[in-house]
């Protein structure tokens, strides 16, 4: 098996973290923030506002994040994560009101096997 097996479009995945936090008090800013920081941290990087993403080497290392992002759920609000290929990232569609957008990709983080 070479090392370039490992670099399938279908075993590489992106993680989605999107998240609906109050900020009604001091106190849900602060959560908030908190968990945005943790986001960055564990190497997301803003796609939207309130959605974050995070290149990962296999679903292994994926479970590893995914895991991370429960340990620190804030106390209130909503926060999905999505999962998804290499391939089906690829697939995205960018609009930019009506007109078609190219898509920036967020940097992909140099890993190391």
């Amino acid at each position: 098996m070479s090392g370039l097996d490992n670099l399938s479009e279908y075993k590489i995945m992106w993680l989605l973290v999107f998240f609906d936090l109050p900020t009604d008090t001091k106190k849900d800013k602060k959560a908030y923030a908190d968990f945005r920081k943790v986001l960055i941290k564990d190497g997301f990087t803003m796609y939207q506002f309130s959605i974050y993403v995070r290149h990962c080497a296999s679903k292994d290392n994926a479970e590893v994040h995914i895991q991370r992002v429960k340990n620190n759920l804030p106390r209130y609000g909503k926060v999905g994560i999505l999962c998804i290929t290499d391939k089906q990232f690829a697939n995205i569609q960018f609009f930019n009101g009506a007109k078609p957008a190219t898509a920036t990709v967020p940097y992909q983080q140099l890993e190391l096997f």
